[in-house]
């Protein structure tokens, strides 16, 4: 299987896959887990491709028709499953209408694949509608759920696919992709390669230097969280509850800085620490805490960001974990 370099880094993952298609044996149900950004739907158009290019076995080249039609999401037997123009989540009637699509036969000899992506936000109802289809898979079916956690996913559906888990790509590769394939000087490439956190996604999105400059008022925001003021950490709730994307933007960065505290609790070691540029606010954060303290920290960060994924209340959700930060300062 070819693959770009976006992607270029899941050795493991791309071998898994490769055996599956050299033996004929792809799983009926996939689950890809990892970051955002870091090559999974990429990959799973690519496994698509492998299995429907004209011109090459188990591999793909690009051109031709099929690879043409998949990448431009207008193959018949590829089908991108995602939130309908104007609505938040993938509701049932979506998952029933693809179940009975993918109990037709396939328009070529080969298999139908379907990638739902986010698959978190299907609703209740459509997860446990697509249950029944993971019971009972359709013959020459092939589907591939997309998520960057396990948290807004039944176990039930879990059970039933196969976990294929992405890592961060390595900064190296991010920055050495940022200089070579756009051009950029080395200092914003390592900078931007720092914030995105292994994310290439991330790295190419034009918000991410709005992000390198908002994050300093989002340090100065979070480490004044105090018991003693609800009103600060109310208003800056209801500031990031505004915006939905915005939410998880600040909350993907306040993961990641827990993170860059605990590795510098553990090991002082800034070059594993990705925001770097602003290592004064963190040696000032870390110096507070303890190992145990920014753990819990982190964990009811990526809780709150499940939550806000399954859309639940922004505001009390963001209101929620701040107490709990404000309670440990």
């Amino acid at each position: 299987m070819s693959f770009s370099s976006d992607i270029r880094g899941h050795v493991k993952q791309l071998a898994t896959l490769k055996q599956a298609l050299e033996q004929n044996r792809l799983h009926h149900a996939y689950v890809f887990i990892g970051p955002e950004g870091v090559g999974k739907k990429t990959l799973a158009l690519s496994l698509a491709k492998s299995v429907h290019c004209l011109e090459m076995e188990r591999d793909f080249c690009g051109r031709c028709a099929s690879c043409v039609g998949i990448e431009n999401q207008n193959y018949p037997d590829v089908r991108l499953v995602g939130p309908l123009r104007g609505k938040k989540d993938i509701s049932i009637e979506q998952v029933r209408a693809l179940e009975k699509e993918l109990n037709y036969r396939a328009f070529t000899s080969r298999k139908k694949i379907a990638i739902i992506d986010p698959a978190p936000l299907m609703n209740f109802s459509a997860q446990s509608a697509l249950l029944k289809t993971l019971e009972e898979p359709p013959a020459g079916s092939v589907l591939i759920m997309i998520s960057t956690s396990s948290g807004g996913l039944l176990s039930t559906l879990l059970s039933r696919c196969l976990r294929l888990s992405f890592a961060p790509l390595p900064s190296s590769a991010v920055v050495d992709y940022l200089i070579s394939r756009k051009g950029l000087k080395p200092e914003q490439a390592e900078l931007l390669a720092a914030i995105s956190m292994g994310s290439l996604g991330k790295a190419l999105d034009s918000d991410l230097e709005e992000l390198a400059q908002e994050r300093e008022a989002w340090v100065e925001g979070v480490a004044a969280l105090t018991q003693d003021d609800r009103m600060g950490w109310t208003i800056l709730a209801d500031d990031l509850s505004q915006d939905r994307e915005r939410a998880l933007k600040f909350l993907d960065w306040l993961a990641g800085w827990y993170r860059d505290i605990l590795i510098y609790l553990a090991t002082e070691n800034r070059q594993e620490i990705c925001n770097r540029d602003l290592i004064d606010g963190l040696k000032t954060q870390a110096a507070g805490s303890t190992l145990e303290q920014i753990l819990f920290l982190r964990s009811r960060v990526l809780l709150t960001a499940a939550r806000i994924r399954r859309n639940v209340n922004r505001r009390l959700a963001l209101e929620n974990l701040f107490a709990n930060i404000a309670e440990l300062h």
